[in-house]
């Protein structure tokens, strides 16, 4: 419970950012994630965005129907789609992210740099020592 709530208290700072731009928590996260390498296929960006394969196909259809989103066929597997982001993809996570790094500089502040340091260390400790090592499944959010 204190880590459903720690989780609350911290998305409750950007849920109103996300909501004006018609984007769920989750949506959010699979375009940042899509920020980070030119395309994945869908089970990686599903392992890298913590969002289980069916959560995550609603996810892409409704990012794709934005055209934030675009997929395309791997040469070697014309079954497996390579998601990448769009240029409006692009633009959106420039208009967020602003707003985005605000909360993440108030949560800074409000917490401390140091505790904050800590307690990623130590979150990324419970998760492997859970995992014992290996990713967990993620889990269905949508």
């Amino acid at each position: 419970m204190a880590l459903l709530k720690a989780r609350e208290a911290v998305m409750s700072r950007f849920r109103p950012t996300l909501h004006a731009h018609d984007l769920t928590e989750q949506q959010w996260r699979v375009l940042r994630a899509l920020t980070t390498a030119e395309e994945f296929r869908a089970g990686e960006l599903a392992r890298v965005s913590s969002i289980s394969m069916p959560s995550l196909s609603r996810i892409l259809r409704a990012l794709e129907k934005r055209a934030l989103i675009q997929r395309g066929v791997e040469d070697k597997d014309l079954r497996a789609a390579q998601i990448s982001i769009t240029a409006s993809g692009r633009e959106l996570i420039a208009l967020i992210a602003p707003h985005s790094e605000r909360r993440y500089a108030e949560i800074t502040t409000a917490f401390g740099e140091d505790r904050l340091a800590t307690l990623y260390g130590l979150l990324d400790e419970l998760a492997a020592c859970l995992n014992d090592g290996a990713e967990a499944p993620p889990e269905d959010e949508e």
